[in-house]
């Protein structure tokens, strides 16, 4: 399995009883599910069996569909309007010997706007309904074909992603290694310091600067943080190669990478760990704005 994006383009056409038509359906990312689809007059009926098709297909985007559709011609047959065809003929009349022209041709006469009236032929309710049913069949490969294209995309962003995933854990790496040396030097800054105070103010005890440095030690410790981002990189993955859509659940586990990046960037009292921290927060930013597109 692999990720599905809500981004993608597809086209279908089909023909019925003299009808010709093509679908043209596109998918933008969107917070839920939402189908529009746009039908000439006459199809609304078709609305909600198109609507019950995309849902089959897709859980999250901005889904629309347009239906283009044409009768052939060829199917009708055509009739002369006499009313429009004897004022025709009345004018003509009317204007021999005033206008120094070639007396109109029979196909000329024809071709005059109204004189021809096309005839449609009826369809029946069975006709009605088995075009109406092959309408929709084409609708369905057109979506079929738009989930492949959402697949498609899908798996260019498991590509970016994944990268991405890669980075964060190196960074967590680094950090890990960076707060493992940080206690040893915090001591020695901080004993340091305590050697300097005890020097100076006599009447501050040892035991009491020594708690103080416990309680700093406490507050800087990113150990917690690095764990849980390490448990968070490990549900990435899972979410990655999971069925179904799981773009919410990345897009939730990115809000908790980066909290517990800005934990780690507010306790840390080293420049190197810091420096980490704000790179880890850049890619994160960067997960979460491709993770948007995912279904």
């Amino acid at each position: 399995m692999t990720l599905s994006s809500m981004t993608g383009f597809a086209r279908a056409q089909g023909a019925q009883a003299g009808w010709r038509w093509h679908w043209e359906v596109r998918s933008v990312n969107a917070r839920g599910l939402d189908v529009r689809v746009r039908f000439p007059e006459g199809f609304d009926g078709l609305e909600s069996p198109a609507r019950i098709l995309a849902t089959e297909r897709f859980a999250r985007g901005n889904v629309s569909a347009s239906l283009t559709l044409t009768n052939d011609p060829a199917r009708g047959s055509i009739k002369i309007n006499p009313e429009v065809l004897a004022q025709v003929i009345a004018t003509l009349d009317a204007l021999k010997g005033k206008i120094a022209a070639s007396p109109p041709t029979l196909d000329g006469i024809l071709a005059l706007r109204g004189v021809l009236e096309p005839q449609t032929v009826e369809l029946s309710q069975a006709d009605l309904a088995a075009r109406d049913a092959a309408v929709l069949g084409s609708l369905a490969g057109a979506y079929d074909a738009l989930n492949i294209a959402r697949r498609e995309e899908g798996a260019r962003l498991h590509v970016v992603l994944s990268q991405q995933i890669d980075r964060m854990e190196q960074l967590v790496q680094d950090a890990e290694r960076v707060a493992a040396s940080q206690p040893a030097q915090f001591r020695a800054r901080l004993r340091s310091m305590v050697d300097e105070l005890l020097s100076t103010r006599a009447g501050v005890s040892e035991e009491r600067l020594a708690q103080e440095v416990a309680l700093l030690l406490a507050k800087a410790d990113v150990r917690e943080e690095i764990d849980r981002l390490k448990s968070h990189l490990a549900q990435a993955r899972d979410l990655f190669s999971a069925k179904g859509a799981q773009g919410r659940r990345l897009d939730f586990l990115a809000q908790e990478f980066n909290r517990e990046a800005n934990t780690l960037c507010s306790k840390s009292s080293d420049i190197e760990l810091t420096r980490i921290g704000l790179e880890l927060k850049t890619v994160i930013d960067q997960l979460r704005e491709q993770v948007q597109n995912v279904e």
